[in-house]
C-alpha cells in the first residue's frame, strides 16, 4: 500500500475544503467483513485532480456528483478523482470492509469467556481507510455524521451522543470539525456505567465478562475523570468542546489509549481482574488525565502534519502527570515518570535512530509512525516540564490558552505554538525551542566541588549544548542515624553558570537535578558517591531517590558502573524503600536488563540469587500486612527470578502465598509461566489452568506458557503459530513471543536465532505495522547477547528490505544488544587484571 507524503497532503489541502462525511456502517453482514457506505461533501477551490483513500475487501460502486466512477481505477489504496471542476462536489462510496485481528482499522474480538463479539475502531495514523473512504490527512477537518446497524443486543458508542432510531439503526450526533483519524466507533454488548457531570453525559464501558471488575472500580474511575475534567477547566479558558465523554475499555488494544473526541478507548487491562498496586492505579489515573488533555491539545487544536505529533503527545504526557498530581489522590506521579517513562526517553535518545523532539524530516506517514517513541512522549514531556519551570507556570498556561483561542477547531504547527508561548513572556522562546526541540541526545551534568580558604563552591560541568534550569539539593548526614541524609537546602541554578555557586560548608551529598525538573544524565563527585553508598534509601524525598537510581542505571548502561555494583546497591537499599514505583523500576532493570542481558550465563545464577534474597527481604518486611502493594511487587519478582520450582509450585497448589496475597488469576499464570521455563509443568497442567480461567487473559497466559515449555515440539509449534500462520491476534502473537525466548533455554532455541530475521521480514510484510512492531519487540532473540546475533541483524537491515516499522524497531533492538555486549566486554576487561593479579599472588 502507498503512503501519503507531506507534499501530496499539502497539495490536496490547497485544492480541497472538506465539509461533511456521512458514514453508514452495517455490522450485521458476518464475522469477516462489514458494509461501509460513505458520502463526502467537499469543495474544490480550483479545477484539478486528486484522490481519496480506501482499503476495501470489495469496492461495489463509486459516484461523483451522481456520475459513476470505475471501481477498477482503485489502485494501491487510492481512488483517483480526475478533472474536478471548481465548486461543490459529493462523492459516494459503497464498500465491504474487512475486520482486523491486529488492532488496526475495525478490530473484531470474540470473548472466549462467553462467546460475545465486540468491534471497535482504531483509525490512527492512516487506518481510517480500512473503515470508510476518506481524504485521510489531519488538516482536512470535517463534520462527521455516523450511523451504525448492529446486531440485536448490541450497544453502539461514537464520538457524539448516540441514539437508536425507530428502524434499529444507531445514529451519532454530528461532530464538530475533527480530523479523520479521530473518528471512533465501538459496538458490542457492552456493560456500561453512566453518570453526568457539569451537564454532560459521562460513561465507562467494558465487555460483559469484565462487568464485576469495572463495577468495583467505577467510583474511582469517575472520581479521577471528574477531578481531571474540573482541573482542566481551571487551567484552560476554552470549555470542553464535545457533547459527551465516554471511556471504553476495549480488548486487544495496541496502545495504552486513544484520544478519540468524546470516546476515549483504553486497553481493557486497565479493568483489573486481579490485585494491583497503587502505582498501577496511579498509572490508570494518569492515562485518563493524559487522554483528557488531548481533548484540547490534539482534538480541538490538531497538528497540520505528522511532524508535530510529538506536540500532541508531549503536551498530554506532561499534563497527564501534572494534573494527576494536582487533582487526584495520587500526589507523586512524577516519581513513576522518572523511573519508568523518562528512562524510556533516555534510552531512545542514545540510539542511532534518535531524532529531535520536533523532527523536520517527516516526509510521509510511514516515517511519522516511527516517531511514536520515548522521545515524542517522555523526552518531549520532560522538555515541556523544563519549559514550564523556565517560563513559570502562569506564563506557560497563558501561552497555551492563547494557542487554543487562535486555533480552536483548526490546525496548527510548531511555529504557531512557539508564537503563542512567546506572546505571554519576554523570554526568548524560539531560542529555547531551537536548543531543546531541534537537537538530539542527552546532556550529562557532573558536579565539581572546589575549595578555597575553607569555602566550597560548585561548578556544574556540562557535556552537551542545552541550557538547564535545575535544582541542586545539599544534604548532610544525620548525626543520629548515619543511614539517613538530611536536606540542608535546595537552590535553583541555571546551567551554564556565569560563575561558581558558593556552598558554604561542604555537603555530604550534592544532588544535581533534585526534583527532576530537567532532562539530563547526572554524575556524582566522589564524596557524594560515598554518601549514597550508605545513605541512598535515607534520602527523604522519593523523587530525589529516583534521580539517584536513574543516575546509577545510566552509569551501568554507559559502562561506568559494574552491573554487580548496581545489584549490591539494590540489595542494600531496596529492602528499606517505601515508594512502589521505585521498587518496581529498580527490580525491573535489575532482572530484565542486568541479569538477562548485561551479565553472562556464568554470572546470571548469582544475580538471580541476589534478587531472590532481596525479594525475600521485602516479603519479611511486609508480613504485617501494612504494605500490600510492596508485597505484591516482591511476590511477582520472586516468581520471575525463581531458579527452583518448589516454592512457587507450592504457592500455586495452595492458592496463596504464606502471609498473602492469594494467587489470583494473574499470579497463577505468572507462576505457571515460570514453572514452564524451569520444566516443572506440562501441557496437561496448562490446559487445566485454561479450563479454570478461559478468559482472554487466560488464553494469552496459556499461549505464553506453552511457548515457554523446554520442549522442541512446543518451540516448533509456537514458532509456526507466530511466523507461518496468520491466525494469531496481536495479543496472542505477543503472548507467544513473550514465552518463546528464555535465557535458561539458550541451547534449545539456538537454531531459531538466525531464523528470526527472514521470518520477521516475511510476517511484517504480510500482516502490517502492528505485528511488525510486536515481532521486533517481543519475538526478537534479546537473550542471545553475542556478535553473531548482531551480525545477522545488521545483514537483515542492510539486505532484506524490512518494512519501515520492522526496520526501526529492529534497529533499536540491535543497538540495545550491542550496548549489552559493550557492558559485558567492559566487565571482562575489568576482571582480567584482577584475575591476573590473583594468579601472580598465588
Amino acid at each position: 500500500m502507498s503512503v501519503l507524503t507531506r507534499d501530496e497532503a499539502q497539495l490536496r489541502a490547497q485544492l480541497l475544503d472538506v465539509h461533511r462525511y456521512t458514514v453508514e456502517l452495517d455490522l450485521t453482514t458476518g464475522d469477516e467483513t462489514f458494509d461501509s457506505r460513505t458520502a463526502i461533501r467537499f469543495t474544490a477551490r480550483s479545477a484539478g485532480d486528486t484522490f481519496v483513500e480506501l482499503k476495501p475487501a470489495e469496492l461495489r460502486t463509486v459516484t461523483l456528483d451522481g456520475q459513476p466512477l470505475d471501481p477498477e481505477s482503485l489502485a494501491d489504496g487510492r481512488l483517483p478523482l480526475k478533472n474536478l471542476t471548481a465548486g461543490e462536489h459529493e462523492l459516494r462510496v459503497d464498500t465491504a470492509m474487512r475486520y482486523s485481528r491486529t488492532g488496526e482499522g475495525m478490530h473484531r474480538f470474540t470473548d472466549p469467556s462467553d462467546g460475545e463479539a465486540y468491534v471497535y475502531t482504531q483509525m490512527f495514523m492512516d487506518d481510517v481507510q480500512r473503515v470508510f473512504a476518506a481524504f485521510d490527512q489531519p488538516d482536512l477537518k470535517a463534520v462527521f455524521e455516523v450511523s451504525v446497524r448492529a446486531p440485536e443486543g448490541w450497544t453502539v458508542l461514537a464520538n457524539g451522543v448516540v441514539e437508536q432510531r425507530a428502524d434499529g439503526v444507531w445514529q451519532s450526533a454530528p461532530t464538530p470539525l475533527i480530523s479523520t483519524y479521530l473518528v471512533a466507533v465501538a459496538a458490542g454488548p457492552w456493560h456500561s456505567v453512566r453518570t453526568e457531570h457539569r451537564g454532560l453525559p459521562f460513561g465507562i464501558h467494558c465487555r460483559r465478562s469484565l462487568a464485576p471488575y469495572l463495577d468495583t472500580d467505577a467510583d474511582e474511575i469517575f472520581e479521577v475523570t471528574r477531578a481531571c475534567f474540573d482541573r482542566y477547566h481551571e487551567k484552560f479558558e476554552e470549555p470542553y468542546p464535545f457533547d459527551s465523554y465516554d471511556q471504553a475499555f476495549v480488548p486487544e488494544f495496541n496502545a495504552g489509549a486513544m484520544e478519540n473526541p468524546g470516546l476515549v478507548t483504553f486497553r481493557d487491562e486497565f479493568v483489573y481482574r486481579s490485585a494491583v498496586t497503587d502505582t498501577e492505579r496511579q498509572t490508570r489515573a494518569m492515562v485518563i488525565a493524559h487522554e483528557m488533555a488531548h481533548m484540547w491539545f490534539g482534538d480541538l487544536v490538531t497538528l497540520k502534519w505528522w511532524d508535530d505529533i510529538w506536540l500532541n503527545e508531549s503536551f498530554a504526557e506532561y499534563m497527564g502527570y501534572q494534573t494527576t498530581a494536582e487533582a487526584t489522590r495520587f500526589t507523586d506521579p512524577w516519581t513513576e515518570f522518572g523511573v519508568t517513562r523518562k528512562t524510556w526517553g533516555y534510552d531512545a535518545d542514545q540510539r542511532p535512530t534518535t531524532h529531535p523532539v520536533a523532527p523536520e524530516n517527516v516526509d510521509d506517514t510511514a516515517s511519522a509512525l516511527l516517531n511514536f517513541d520515548g522521545i515524542s512522549y517522555a523526552k518531549g514531556a520532560s522538555a515541556l516540564r523544563q519549559l514550564a519551570a523556565w517560563l513559570g507556570e502562569k506564563d506557560f498556561l497563558a501561552g497555551i490558552n492563547t494557542h487554543f483561542a487562535r486555533h480552536k477547531f483548526g490546525n496548527a504547527a510548531l511555529a504557531d505554538f512557539i508564537d503563542s508561548l512567546a506572546s505571554a513572556t519576554d523570554r526568548d522562546v524560539p531560542a529555547w525551542a531551537d536548543s531543546w526541540l531541534r537537537t538530539t541526545g542527552v546532556d550529562t551534568l557532573t558536579s565539581r566541588i572546589a575549595s578555597a580558604d575553607g569555602t566550597f563552591t560548585l561548578t556544574v560541568d556540562r557535556a552537551g549544548s542545552r541550557p538547564h534550569r535545575l535544582t541542586v539539593g545539599l544534604y548532610d548526614r544525620d548525626v543520629a542515624d548515619e543511614g539517613r541524609l538530611v536536606l540542608r537546602e535546595r537552590r535553583d541554578l541555571d546551567v551554564p553558570q556565569s560563575e561558581p555557586e558558593p556552598l558554604g560548608k561542604r555537603p555530604a551529598l550534592l544532588l544535581l537535578n533534585d526534583g527532576d525538573l530537567t532532562y539530563a544524565k547526572v554524575r556524582f563527585d566522589a564524596d557524594s558517591s560515598e554518601a549514597l553508598r550508605t545513605g541512598l534509601s535515607g534520602l527523604p524525598d522519593p523523587l530525589s531517590r529516583a534521580v539517584v537510581w536513574n543516575a546509577l542505571r545510566d552509569a551501568v548502561r554507559d559502562g561506568e558502573l559494574p552491573p554487580a555494583a548496581y545489584l549490591e546497591t539494590a540489595r542494600a537499599h531496596l529492602p528499606r524503600e517505601t515508594d512502589l514505583a521505585l521498587v518496581q523500576g529498580v527490580l525491573a532493570f535489575a532482572s530484565g536488563q542486568i541479569a538477562d542481558q548485561y551479565l553472562s550465563a556464568r554470572e546470571r545464577p548469582a544475580a538471580l540469587s541476589t534478587l531472590t534474597s532481596l525479594c525475600r527481604d521485602l516479603l519479611r518486611r511486609t508480613e504485617d500486612g501494612d504494605h500490600p502493594g510492596l508485597r505484591l511487587i516482591a511476590v511477582r519478582h520472586l516468581i520471575g527470578v525463581a531458579a527452583h520450582p518448589d516454592t512457587i509450585a507450592a504457592w500455586l497448589a495452595d492458592g496463596t502465598v504464606p502471609g498473602g496475597p492469594e494467587t489470583d488469576p494473574e499470579l497463577r499464570w505468572r507462576i505457571l509461566a515460570r514453572l514452564a521455563v524451569l520444566g516443572a509443568t506440562d501441557e496437561a497442567t496448562i490446559a487445566a489452568e485454561l479450563e479454570r480461567d478461559p478468559s482472554a487473559t487466560g488464553q494469552e497466559g496459556a499461549a505464553r506458557c506453552r511457548a515457554a515449555l523446554p520442549d522442541p515440539a512446543a518451540k516448533r509449534a509456537a514458532w509456526e503459530a507466530m511466523f507461518t500462520g496468520d491466525d494469531l491476534s496481536n495479543y496472542l502473537f505477543t503472548a507467544t513471543a513473550q514465552g518463546f525466548w528464555q535465557p535458561e533455554q539458550a541451547d534449545l532455541v539456538r537454531e531459531y536465532v538466525p531464523r528470526f530475521y527472514p521470518d520477521a521480514v516475511a510476517v511484517s510484510a504480510r500482516r502490517g505495522p502492528a505485528i511488525a512492531q510486536a515481532a521486533a519487540r517481543w519475538a526478537f532473540p534479546a537473550h542471545a547477547v553475542d556478535a553473531e546475533n548482531v551480525t545477522l541483524g545488521e545483514a537483515c537491515l542492510r539486505d532484506a528490505d524490512p518494512t519501515p516499522a520492522l526496520r526501526r524497531t529492529l534497529a533499536d533492538r540491535l543497538d540495545d544488544l550491542s550496548r549489552a555486549l559493550r557492558v559485558r566486554g567492559g566487565q571482562e576487561a575489568q576482571e582480567e587484571p584482577r584475575e591476573t593479579g590473583e594468579a601472580q599472588g598465588a
